[in-house]
């Protein structure tokens, strides 16, 4: 892929309109939600280009192998990098579009659409789960790449529906981990919350001489640095990310893609296992790195 094409990836989400579903329909989903013994596991997951949506390769097929180990969700509330609001939204249609935010791709990939249903119902309760500030629902973004390109290897009958919770890009860090803290109560309703961007995404730095593996070295120790710290526990030094000297300064020149990152750490447990999966660094400045809580 040239140099030109893999930057266009990068897509920022417009503002929505306000709606509300109907009652019944609210009382009838949130009927079936019914709280389960065993939680939801929480995943952060490194998406990377939007190819590998269509591309069988390492990650794409970890993601499939994924969507098989875990159980299956009720529905999932998707945290993606590339729908950033000025205050926080939730999708709110029935039938939530595919939106190809990026330019420079083959035509197939274009062509490609996840009908994946929503669920307006869904989105009204988290909404009402949310005090810290107003939840937004919104009937006019839908599905971009950092969400489908994921679940459409993980679900690909499409059957399961699909929310997305978009990133108020106003805000700092401290505040998405503490705004997720207010999502917890889905994971015992058989929501998967699942995070997706990249721990380190620098597209400025890309050597394409290392786009089949290879990292820096002040990305790949950082890299191991952000792993330590996610299994000690340490999450206020993530939240801090910009004190964790020069690499995390050439790791995140822009917060949209670590936020969601921020998402999973809050919504952990201490009762959740840890693990890490397409633990690999790409192009000298990527990496895709993914985790999984529970």
């Amino acid at each position: 892929m040239e140099r030109k094409k893999f930057i266009q990836t990068l897509g920022i989400g417009t503002l929505g309109t306000l709606a509300m579903t109907t009652l019944s329909d609210f009382k009838k989903f949130t009927g079936d939600l019914k709280v389960q013994d065993e939680m939801m596991p929480v995943l952060f997951v490194g998406h990377g280009s939007p190819m590998n949506a269509i591309e069988d390769n390492e990650f794409s097929t970890r993601w499939m192998a994924m969507g098989k180990e875990i159980p299956v969700p009720k529905a999932v509330l998707i945290i993606s990098a590339h729908w950033l609001t000025q205050g926080t939204k939730i999708t709110a249609m029935e039938m939530p579009k595919t939106i190809h935010d990026f330019g420079g791709f083959p035509k197939a990939l274009f062509d490609y659409e996840y009908p994946a249903p929503g669920n307006p119902a869904l989105a009204a309760e988290t909404a009402s789960m949310i005090k810290s500030t107003a939840l937004t629902l919104d009937h006019d973004w839908g599905l971009d790449h950092g969400a489908w390109s994921v679940v459409c290897r993980m679900y690909p009958d499409a059957k399961i529906p699909m929310l997305q919770l978009s990133i108020d890009y106003s805000k700092g860090a401290q505040y998405h981990y503490d705004l997720s803290k207010e999502l917890a109560a889905l994971r015992k309703k058989g929501v998967l919350i699942l995070a997706s961007g990249n721990m380190i995404h620098n597209l400025g730095m890309i050597d394409w001489s290392m786009m089949n593996g290879g990292g820096f070295d002040w990305a790949l120790s950082l890299n191991d640095t952000f792993k330590s710290l996610i299994s000690s526990g340490d999450h206020q030094k993530l939240i801090d990310y910009e004190k964790l000297g020069s690499a995390a300064k050439l790791a995140i020149p822009t917060p949209d893609h670590y936020f969601p990152l921020m998402y999973s750490l809050g919504l952990k447990t201490e009762q959740d296992k840890i693990s890490f999966f397409n633990d690999k660094a790409l192009g000298g400045s990527l990496t895709m790195t993914s985790v999984k809580f529970g």
